[in-house]
């Protein structure tokens, strides 16, 4: 999917995509002008045609390469998805062309709000109706967004509404009275993903920026397409720790033959049970209604990671730990300590099957 040139450009910068900021700019540009976040957009709506799969693809090419341009690729069309979903068709008219041609940044800010369907944290933000005044005003906060790109953005929040109603999906975009992004955090890699924290306070949002009235309704809807854009990242990475791990077996390491075998098979067993189970990523898909087989797949997936990436090392023996040697190992090795953590988290799934287990064996 990645063009030569795009491939080659990721190659050379991956190292400074995962340090420091100095060209996380050029990222979103970049992945446009290769017409990577068109794959599964409607022709109608300016894209490529084609499923949500095609886009998990991508983003696994891209993650072979670096996990911080990878991450920004997710977080860009994870916004695309929202948008294709949502029924506010002129906030889909408004953002889309900009946000494929790659002028501007999206943002999915709902890390917290997927926390909050699964049942373990409260939403961050709060939206209290105007009186006498159509919209609310947002208070609160966005601790993890990535691709907020100090350029532009528009982001996605999720907000509990006072007076018992329901809680709504919102777009707010960069430049809004009261909203403030903190500098990048500081990250121990994936330092080029443009990854900061959102202040709201007193934002007033108007209904043309609300993308869902009903967060209940378009979490569930989006969560399929969410979770497995996000497992492209684990994907593209126990892709390219395999493939270099099996170009260094040799020379004495043989005995690694057998474990990258079944590390390769496990890996395309799950390719497969994620594409089946997504079918187009949209409501009526199987992970839609059995959200369950899509946490499990998402933990294997981090598993598989963490067993490549032994697998890389062990395969590249002392020479992984030189830094007078090429540090792709060393940068792999930090993106895969973000596969776990990385909203669900692995701990977070593993929660919510529990409780899900458990109230099964009340029944």
């Amino acid at each position: 999917m990645l063009a030569e040139a795009e491939r080659a450009w990721l190659a050379a910068n991956a190292d400074a995509l995962d340090a420091d900021a100095s060209v996380a700019g050029e990222v979103v540009p970049r992945l446009a002008q290769a017409g990577l976040f068109g794959l599964g957009v409607p022709h109608e709506w300016g894209g490529q045609g084609g499923t949500v799969w095609q886009g998990i693809e991508a983003i696994a090419d891209v993650a072979g390469q670096s996990l911080a341009a990878a991450f920004t690729f997710w977080g860009q069309r994870a916004f695309i998805e929202y948008l294709l979903q949502s029924p506010n068709a002129a906030l889909r008219q408004r953002w889309l062309p900009p946000l494929l041609a790659g002028t501007q940044a999206g943002a999915t800010g709902l890390s917290n709000a997927m926390k909050y369907l699964s049942g373990i944290e409260s939403l961050g933000v709060i939206a209290t109706a105007l009186p006498g005044a159509a919209g609310w005003r947002l208070d609160g906060s966005v601790p993890w967004c990535t691709n907020l790109r100090p350029a532009g953005f528009v982001a996605a929040v999720a907000a509990a509404t006072t007076g018992g109603g329901s809680p709504l999906v919102a777009a707010l975009a960069a430049g809004s009275e009261g909203l403030v992004r903190s500098d990048d955090l500081d990250l121990i890699a994936l330092r080029g993903s443009n990854t900061a924290s959102l202040k709201i306070d007193g934002v007033r949002l108007t209904p043309d920026y609300v993308l869902h009235e009903d967060a209940n309704v378009f979490l569930p809807q989006v969560r399929p397409a969410f979770l497995g854009l996000q497992c492209g990242l684990s994907i593209g990475l126990a892709r390219a720790a395999l493939e270099t791990a099996a170009q260094r077996s040799g020379a004495g390491r043989g005995v690694l033959e057998e474990p990258l075998a079944v590390q390769q098979a496990a890996l395309s067993s799950a390719v497969e049970a994620l594409r089946n189970g997504l079918e187009d990523g949209r409501p009526g898909s199987r992970f839609h209604k059995e959200p369950a087989a899509l946490f499990r797949v998402r933990l294997t997936l981090a598993g598989i990671v963490q067993q490549s990436l032994l697998l890389e090392l062990q395969a590249g023996g002392g020479r992984a730990y030189h830094r007078d040697q090429p540090l792709s190992f060393a940068r792999r090795w930090r993106e895969a300590a973000f596969i776990p953590i990385v909203t669900p988290s692995v701990t977070q799934l593993q929660g919510a099957l529990a409780a899900q287990a458990a109230r099964q064996a009340a029944a």
